[in-house]
């Protein structure tokens, strides 16, 4: 990577990119901060009609930039070592980052209702898809000689969210994994950090940044009192890919207004209607 001091002013010019979950929210944010600064960027995932929709919409507003893409499931170990390729050809052979930032949720109720199936399928897309990322994703970066891998985690994975299912344990391993993967590939000079944002302004939690008591359990609990943007996570990961944090690996760091400081949400309100008061505190009703 560039020297922490150029004064380029395209400071991560003739670094590959590729972004996980690139076509909407945190990840095409993070894809086009990153393409901004002179990263050559290739998004992935499952909606060919997102990813097509988020390269144009970028290529409008950018002249003369572009977004590489391929629809890739993260889940299928074959589909990201077709994604690292990708991005490690269109970069000319050099992979300097890998963001993780596919994810979501399936599950969702209190622990003695969460069904199998939704819960694995959670854990498949948030911490078995990074651990893919990182698998395939810092093989190709140590043989172009390092670079840095950033996974998109939560405040989730430190703070309890009551009711969040397999969300929350999924986002706990992400941060494990990366901290374990960092003392692992440190000397390959790879670096690997987790982001944990709070509340971010994405469509997979519009219900609650529409209004309602879930925002404003979160309104209570944040210092900034404010819903986070996209561009919030993407300036932070930003600073991980680039030269001014070579000395930075193993971190989890968060972005999240000072949540952090007090508590996670009161999904009580959204929840009850489903599972009934007796049900929020464990109760099943016997067979």
């Amino acid at each position: 990577m560039t020297d922490a001091t150029s004064s380029s002013a395209a400071p991560l010019a003739g670094i590959g990119a590729l972004v996980t979950g690139g076509g909407s929210g945190i990840g095409l944010a993070v894809a086009e901060r990153l393409a901004v600064d002179g990263a050559v960027v290739t998004i992935c995932g499952r909606s060919e009609d997102r990813l097509l929709a988020a390269t144009s919409d970028f290529a409008a507003r950018h002249p003369g930039l572009e977004l590489g893409h391929l629809v890739a499931d993260v889940t299928d170990e074959s589909a990201v070592v077709q994604a690292v390729r990708a991005a490690t050809d269109r970069a000319d052979g050099r992979l300097g980052a890998v963001v993780a930032s596919a994810g979501g949720s399936e599950s969702i109720g209190p622990v003695t209702h969460l069904e199998v199936e939704p819960w694995e399928r959670t854990l498949a897309l948030n911490l078995t898809g990074t651990m893919l990322a990182i698998k395939h994703g810092a093989a190709a970066m140590i043989r172009g000689g390092g670079g840095s891998f950033v996974a998109i985690s939560s405040t989730a994975g430190h703070l309890t969210h009551p009711w969040f299912g397999a969300y929350g344990p999924s986002k706990a391993g992400i941060d494990q994994l990366c901290r374990q993967a960092a003392d692992e590939l440190g000397a390959s000079n790879v670096r690997v950090n987790s982001v944990c944002p709070g509340l971010i302004r994405t469509d997979l939690v519009s219900f609650i940044t529409e209004g309602g008591p879930v925002l404003d359990s979160y309104a209570a609990n944040t210092p900034i009192e404010r819903v986070g943007e996209p561009e919030d996570v993407a300036s932070l990961v930003r600073f991980l890919v680039g030269p001014e944090s070579t000395w930075i690996t193993g971190q989890c760091i968060s972005v999240d207004g000072g949540q952090g400081l007090r508590r996670g949400p009161d999904l009580s309100s959204a929840i009850e209607p489903l599972f009934g008061a007796e049900g929020l505190r464990g109760v099943v009703p016997d067979a």
